[in-house]
């Protein structure tokens, strides 16, 4: 809303300083020190209300240290980073940008089902909390809104540049080439020269426009509850969710940033996606609600986020990953998250099959997911969740090195 509001005033009375809201990267800063100060300051107050209401965490007793501390530590938590969110989005992003309009939808939508679910724990106390079935619709519906926009919706393009490739690079020479906006659906493969994958090779011509739109759909709604859950099973240990969940923030800004800066991409040899340079502004918020949350949930917690914010946290960065059409290298930048996931699913199908065939369930790993079986071994909380950092951070540089290791 600033935006237009110092937009206007730069146009028509040239206010000293009102042409700063036209850069995206000072819009991006006062973003992230706006979520700072919004998670952390009133973040306070939040956790104090919280305490009042006496929504604390019930825990199951899981024979792991010093769980019992936590018992009653307020929950819901992730209420200050949806709001150390939206809030400098609403107020410095362009509102009708469409990817800032999907990013604030999932935000909501998969804030108000996560909200659900601690709301039935904590005020109906229901340990099951909602369904998995109803969360999995609703991940579903979500990822099918995102999918059809993605598709359909006029303003997601791809800009293809028609010059001499083989001319010196220059900038005046690329903005003045012509130029052709495709709807397509590539995507990013990383590693590989010619970096670009269409989902339509995967489908038969027969099958036409129905076929990519119905495998477009399948992927991008796996990706929102693949990640989206796998942000859920990582908040397990205090401040690991958080801090996973900024480093990828960091990551994809950055990618935001060169995917929608023309100058960069071309030099990059990547994908130039117009408009996403917006996304800058959402990703530094986004970052900047994480670490502020990590200020009263760093151990030992003051409060946890709860299903209201991994679950939004997840959706988010599954969005992020699809409208930046890097979601195949999301085992990279999400391998926390990723690796979290596969620790729950091969214990559950190995501890079946070896009861199945032995008559006793057996099991890979002392405790799942994977954080409770470095607890089981006796390592403290906070170095684990300290690793896990570092691993995520290796990640990350992996991951944008691959703007240039082809």
């Amino acid at each position: 809303m600033l935006y237009y509001f110092f937009k206007f005033l730069h146009e028509n009375y040239d206010l000293p300083g009102s042409g700063l809201y036209q850069f995206i990267t000072f819009r991006a800063i006062a973003a992230a020190i706006l979520s700072l100060l919004i998670g952390t300051i009133f973040g306070k107050k939040v956790i104090r209300f919280l305490q009042k209401k006496q929504i604390g965490e019930t825990v199951r007793d899981l024979g792991l240290q010093g769980e019992n501390l936590k018992a009653g530590t307020p929950t819901m938590g992730g209420i200050i980073i949806l709001l150390a969110i939206l809030i400098p989005v609403l107020l410095f992003a362009k509102i009708e940008n469409i990817y800032i309009l999907l990013l604030l939808a999932t935000s909501i939508w998969l804030g108000i089902i996560g909200f659900a679910d601690d709301y039935i724990k904590v005020f109906l106390k229901d340990k099951k909390g909602l369904r998995g079935r109803a969360k999995v619709v609703g991940q579903i519906g979500l990822g099918l809104i995102i999918g059809l926009v993605m598709y359909w919706h006029k303003d997601v393009r791809i800009r293809e540049f028609e010059y001499n490739a083989q001319a010196p690079f220059s900038y005046e020479a690329l903005i003045h080439a012509p130029y052709k906006d495709i709807k397509s659906l590539k995507t990013t493969i990383p590693f590989f020269k010619e970096n670009e994958f269409d989902y339509r090779y995967l489908v038969p011509d027969s099958l036409g426009e129905t076929g990519d739109l119905i495998l477009y759909l399948i992927v991008v709604t796996f990706i929102i509850t693949a990640v989206s859950n796998g942000a859920n099973i990582t908040d397990g240990l205090d401040g690991l969710a958080a801090g996973t969940s900024a480093i990828i923030g960091v990551t994809l800004g950055v990618l935001a940033y060169v995917s929608g800066n023309v100058l960069i991409a071309n030099y990059l040899n990547i994908m130039y996606l117009p408009n996403t340079g917006e996304i800058l502004v959402f990703c530094m918020a986004f970052v900047g609600a994480c670490i502020a949350f990590l200020w009263y949930n760093s151990f030992p917690a003051q409060v946890f986020m709860g299903d209201t914010g991994s679950l939004a946290l997840g959706g988010i960065i599954a969005t992020l990953a699809i409208v930046l059409r890097k979601e195949l290298m999301i085992p990279m930048i999400c391998g926390i998250f990723l690796v979290e996931n596969l620790s729950v699913m091969l214990q559950v199908s190995y501890f079946k099959y070896t009861k199945k065939k032995y008559g006793e369930g057996r099991r890979i790993f002392l405790m799942s997911p994977l954080h409770h079986h470095y607890q089981k071994k006796g390592y403290h909380e906070a170095k684990i969740v300290a690793r896990f950092w570092i691993v995520g951070i290796m990640l990350a540089i992996l991951a944008i090195a691959t703007l240039k290791i082809r």
